[in-house]
């Protein structure tokens, strides 16, 4: 993205500007957005442990014909379990309530009262989750979340922007979808949808996309069913049906792609991130108006005493400003050593190495060759830094320091000792941090947690949540935008962004949110992700057909 100068103010094609102005015009004291409609309002209390709990063993246990259970049973005690954490199970297990209670009970209760199809499914789902667990454990998971899904998401934002860019004045237009989809090209998603298409048209997106969406789901069943279900034609067509319309299809093509979804998600994990950084902002004592206070009690002919007191007032700030930077430079060195020790003693990254000693190897090479070793890209030199750069426009706002910051990538990855590298001292104390602030065993409860109360807010489906009017989007997105600020710290905003608050929410919206605003290109996102995902966990579906894999498994 080096090439690019600075970013044109993007017209949002779904959420006008002159609206946003309108409705967040207020001061800051209205940080809380508009109240939205009371359809929209979602109770903390239906995303509590307790009320997940009695959610999920109210619609699942009393099918399965559990009604005789102690309340006080634990969720592997009640139903099998889908992976090593029961706190992942509750989660998982409140998804798949809400599926079977919305879109399967609904047509299969009308057939029969038998409730052994709906155990068959939990089983099914069970044994699923537990397949990809284990695949899930040798899946090099920084560079999934730090490499490529920012690859991804720095493909995603080019492409926007270069597709929105003006190309003819007035009344000349172009279609920035089309531009996209070109930049982009995801065959599932063809033809571009656009306000002027005929119906056929609309349909026949609608159709290869869900053609798509079973394809992937095929591939998935064919490599973790157990062999009886895969050759249970029925069965396997419902599953397929059920995984590819009402989880993918509802939950990611529908509902995950909407920009105000995105902008809710991205607001609920800004506040998870804000709650667990420990803010310890010790206030100056001496910020009071003591000069225009002795101003005012004394009169202006004691200069004398007005000026000792100021004085004394300097020295009494200058010594708190001392210990306090003295206590955060002794705070970050005793951070630096502690972490510095306990990266140290972590594993290496790279697999242990294999020595082949043999004749012909010793005849062309008289070191031993290295065999299957899985060299990891570092930490430092993944794409997350570059999609950070990207996001916060910093080539164009401070392009001095992106170039420095960039020197010391380079320094650190190719210079003496090369302590950026694989292993290296700052690649040991990133995995370190990485390992015990990221990727902890809370982390993915609390995503399945916030992503449930987003995409079925009171464990409702999409079809029964009103979508929210564009006034109730501005507010949304508003909310968003504060939510990314009230996490840099105000020092750093205001040297950044050298604005005030109200400008700073609309430069957010403007040059980080807008990215999210165009459904359609949500979606590319999307499926490039899941795509990306399967293909890591599953590396046999970019090797052979739906058809291999199904013949193999059968045979």
């Amino acid at each position: 993205m080096s090439h690019l100068q600075s970013r044109p103010k993007l017209r949002s094609s779904i959420i006008s500007h002159n609206s946003s102005r309108s409705t967040s015009i207020d001061s800051r004291s209205k940080t809380q957005s508009p109240v939205l409609d009371p359809s929209h309002h979602i109770s903390t209390e239906s995303i509590t442990d307790r009320a997940t709990f009695s959610f999920v063993r109210r619609t699942l246990c009393s099918q399965l014909g559990d009604k005789g259970r102690s309340t006080c049973a634990t969720i592997d005690e009640i139903l099998p379990p889908l992976t090593s954490s029961n706190d992942v199970d509750l989660q998982l297990y409140a998804f798949i309530a809400i599926v079977i209670r919305e879109y399967i009970q609904t047509w299969y209760q009308k057939i029969t009262s038998d409730q052994v199809f709906v155990e068959e499914l939990v089983n099914i789902f069970a044994h699923c989750t537990r397949a990809l667990e284990q695949r899930l454990r040798k899946v090099d998971l920084e560079s999934l979340l730090f490499d490529e899904i920012p690859e991804l998401l720095e493909t995603h934002i080019h492409a926007f922007h270069v597709s929105h860019l003006p190309l003819h004045r007035p009344p000349l237009q172009h279609d920035p979808r089309h531009i996209y989809h070109l930049l982009w090209p995801i065959p599932p998603l063809s033809p571009v949808p656009n306000d002027q298409q005929d119906v056929a048209s609309r349909e026949k997106q609608a159709e290869n996309e869900s053609s798509y969406r079973q394809l992937l789901v095929q591939g998935v069943l064919a490599l973790l069913l157990p062999t009886e279900d895969l050759e249970n034609d029925c069965l396997r067509s419902l599953v397929t049906e059920i995984l590819s319309e009402s989880i993918l299809g509802g939950c990611i093509g529908e509902k995950a792609s909407e920009p105000w979804i995105l902008w809710e998600g991205i607001s609920k994990l800004a506040v998870v991130t804000k709650s667990q950084i420990s803010r310890t902002k010790t206030q100056d004592p001496m910020d009071q108006s003591a000069p225009s206070a002795s101003k005012s009690i004394y009169p202006e002919s004691i200069k004398e005493w007005n000026f000792c007191l100021n004085i004394n007032h300097f020295v009494q700030k200058v010594f708190w400003l001392f210990l306090q930077y003295s206590f955060f430079v002794i705070t970050a060195i005793h951070y630096l050593i502690t972490t510095y020790t306990a990266s140290s003693s972590q594993t290496c990254r790279n697999k242990s190495p294999k020595k082949i000693f043999s004749e012909e190897a010793r005849i062309n090479d008289p070191e031993p060759l290295l065999a299957h070793q899985d060299s990891k890209k570092p930490l430092l030199d993944m794409k997350l830094w570059s999609c950070w750069a990207i996001l916060l426009n910093l080539e164009v706002r401070m392009p001095w320091l992106k170039a420095m910051l960039s020197m010391l990538q380079w320094a650190a990855l190719t210079g003496p000792g090369k302590i950026g590298q694989t292993d290296g001292i700052i690649d040991k104390i990133l995995s370190y941090i990485i390992h015990t602030h990221i990727l902890t065993p809370t982390t993915l409860p609390n995503l399945l947690r916030n992503a449930r109360s987003a995409l079925f807010p009171n464990n409702l489906p999409a079809s029964l949540s009103k979508k929210p009017t564009e006034a109730e989007c501005v507010a949304i997105r508003r909310r968003c935008a504060e939510s990314i600020l009230e996490l840099i710290p105000t020092g750093v905003r205001k040297v950044y962004f050298g604005l005030e608050w109200e400008d700073m929410v609309r430069e957010v919206e403007e040059e980080v949110l807008c990215i999210f605003e165009d459904k359609y290109c949500n979606k590319h996102l999307l499926y490039g992700m899941v795509e990306l995902i399967l293909v890591r966990l599953m590396p046999e579906l970019s090797e052979s057909g739906i058809e291999d894999l199904l013949a193999e498994r059968l045979n």
